[in-house]
């Protein structure tokens, strides 16, 4: 992946950008990242690829600071600014899906199961979240649950291994994420969620998807079928992009966190606190 420097924060242009996974709501959610990403960004149409709010952790305990709100209400500028917003829940915000299958528009935003969306060159991609393709949160909700407990946990370890990192002079180092890639099972169930997300763009006719839900951030050809997941802003904190010549790119902003401090919040939130 290419990783963002300041001078490509200072002014970005795309056709399109996918976001997903962002987590709003938890402690360990990188919205002052995504905000600085978002404030000097300009687009065509901005993808929200699900999980983007997560109701499971606001469900339990609340955590929301004023650059979570500058995520929404920077989501909200692009809009009012003539970007079209498309929003996809994911698992983690499913209390949208009520209003699904009708689509819904809000405050200039999109509400969607799925999308499909067709690059400047003409090729079509199956746009969705991904979590009907992960059997444990299909058939196993409660494990599915146990496991999101263990992943909070893990990223807690992580938060104080960089901690540790930050103050020997080391750059930021994802060790859940490493984790992820040792474990075999892990490995494992990311190929099949792979394939299974490819063999459904392929049945639909497709020249490819793009993805969230795991937390990987790749572009790969999967047997003809280009499969895109464009990560999280978690860990890997990249955002998937289509440049106006119709090509398709990964941005990984990690390295800006280790470079830069965070921006102050806006002036005005529109989401307060506790509201």
């Amino acid at each position: 992946m290419n990783v963002i420097l300041n001078d490509r924060l200072a002014s970005a242009s795309y056709r399109a950008v996918f976001v997903s996974d962002v987590h709003l709501g938890t402690r360990d959610c990188r919205a002052d990242l995504l905000a600085e990403f978002l404030r000097n960004l300009t687009c065509q149409r901005l993808y929200l690829v699900g999980d983007i709010i997560d109701g499971w952790k606001l469900k339990r305990s609340w955590f929301w600071n004023s650059h979570h709100d500058d995520v929404l209400n920077l989501i909200l500028r692009m809009g009012r600014s003539g970007t079209e917003i498309i929003y996809i829940p994911g698992n983690h915000d499913e209390m949208f899906r009520r209003w699904l299958p009708h689509e819904l528009e809000v405050a200039g935003i999109r509400l969607c199961g799925e999308a499909e969306h067709v690059t400047a060159t003409g090729r079509k991609f199956l746009v969705l979240h991904g979590d009907e393709f992960d059997s444990v949160v299909r058939y196993a909700p409660f494990l599915a649950m146990l496991g999101d407990r263990a992943y909070t946990l893990a990223l807690v370890v992580n938060r104080w291994f960089n901690l540790a990192r930050r103050r020997l002079g080391l750059p930021y180092r994802s060790l859940s994420q490493w984790l992820k890639r040792q474990v075999k099972s892990a490995v494992m169930a990311i190929d099949r969620f792979e394939t299974a997300v490819a063999d459904e763009a392929r049945r639909r006719g497709m020249d490819g998807v793009i993805c969230g839900h795991i937390h990987h951030a790749v572009i790969k050809d999967l047997d003809g079928v280009l499969y895109m997941n464009d990560g999280d802003w978690v860990e890997s904190c990249s955002a998937l992009v289509e440049h106006h010549d119709g090509s398709m790119e990964l941005l990984d902003v990690t390295d800006v966190r280790n470079r830069f401090p965070a921006p102050a919040p806006l002036a005005s939130p529109l989401f307060a606190a506790g509201a």
